[in-house]
């Protein structure tokens, strides 16, 4: 009797931990590619029972839109790797080792390395900000600065007036227009002072909190540069497909936990009740309204139509694109110029994933 019930009792734990692999949760087993230079696995499109008829319609659509790098990873295999267009560093054919801003996407891996920093004790996304940034960060009063958390930087709810250069992180650019979580907008400055945040919590600079925490963990070799007020984040489209392969497996590479899921879970819901279609610093798809933005106003409709109701995505001015879709275990990158349709560029997202969807269904 003893001897099964420790067998029992075994078999739980198994069952409890297997919840908790990426494998088990996407129901196959996921791939992820080491970092010592040895090539990436490949799958092709034929033996997923793809539509490769419609392939040549996409690749046609990305290079009429100034794409530089496209890949689609299947459980963390590649099945499509495109490049197009000239290298900024070389003028040379943009190429697997050119490296592309991130734009606004950098706002989701910012959002990571909070999560990796709360995840180490560093921080609690419930801090007051001054907790790590000291007082007189903002132009507001003392009383209304302790009200912002680093959770209404996250969502983008701190409350800050939206007539100021949005791009800015200096006081005179944080100034008073309602209580924090009364309004959503879509403020750059709140996410990029989430770097002093990180630095002050970590003793590190931001580049070294990244590289140690993240990057030598999964094998990316990015860079964060400042550029006029912003701090953008530039790396290859490889890099870009570890990372998107790091969130769909909800933090877990080769079996060591970069960020925790239930973070990553938090990270990819909606993380307040005004704008539904945003997690923390990540775009949600199938919820039935959004906030663009620039707007304060609500419309009633996902992110993405054509796109899989449960894709979420980092997303990023002139098409900087990295969505996962945990149903069907895919990650896409799409990084170039071409759209400028704002700071997310929404149709251009929409479009995409009519094209996508013509090849995977």
């Amino acid at each position: 009797m003893k001897k099964r019930t420790i067998l029992l009792l075994l078999l739980l734990v198994v069952l409890i931990s297997s919840c908790n692999d990426p494998k088990i949760i996407f129901g196959g087993v996921n791939y992820f590619p080491l970092d010592d230079g040895s090539e990436w696995e490949t799958v092709s499109p034929e033996s997923l029972g793809w539509n490769t008829a419609e392939i040549p319609e996409l690749y046609s659509f990305l290079e009429d839109s100034d794409t530089r790098a496209f890949i689609v990873l299947k459980e963390g295999k590649i099945v499509f790797e495109q490049y197009w267009g000239a290298n900024f560093e070389n003028n040379g054919p943009f190429t697997q080792q050119s490296k592309w801003y991130w734009a606004s996407a950098g706002k989701t891996l910012t959002a990571s390395l909070v999560g990796i920093a709360e995840g180490k004790g560093l921080l609690n996304i419930s801090d007051k900000t001054s907790d790590h940034l000291g007082v007189g960060w903002t132009s507001l009063s003392l009383e209304k600065e302790n009200l912002v958390t680093i959770e209404n930087n996250l969502t983008m709810t701190t409350g800050f007036r939206t007539d100021v250069n949005l791009n800015c992180y200096t006081p005179e650019c944080f100034k008073y227009r309602v209580d924090q979580g009364r309004q959503w907008f879509y403020h750059t400055g709140t996410a990029t002072i989430l770097k002093n945040v990180i630095e002050n919590a970590s003793g590190l600079s931001y580049n070294a909190f990244t590289d140690e925490r993240l990057e030598l963990q999964i094998g990316m070799d990015g860079e964060w540069i400042e550029e006029d007020s912003k701090n953008i984040y530039w790396s290859t489209g490889r890099d870009a497909a570890r990372f998107g392969l790091l969130l769909s497996a909800k933090g877990v590479w080769r079996g060591n936990s970069i960020i925790s899921g239930s973070y990553i879970n938090r990270m990819t819901t909606t993380s307040q009740n005004i704008n539904e279609a945003y997690g923390y610093l990540t775009w949600l798809n199938g919820k039935s309204s959004i906030v663009y933005p620039g707007l304060q106003t609500i419309t009633l409709s996902p992110l993405s139509a054509n796109a899989p109701e449960d894709t979420y995505a980092a997303l990023g001015n002139d098409g900087q694109i990295i969505a996962v879709v945990p149903s069907e275990n895919i990650v896409v990158i799409r990084f170039g110029d071409g759209p400028n349709q704002g700071q997310i560029s929404v149709n251009y997202f929409n479009d995409l994933w009519e094209k996508i969807n013509a090849i995977i269904n």
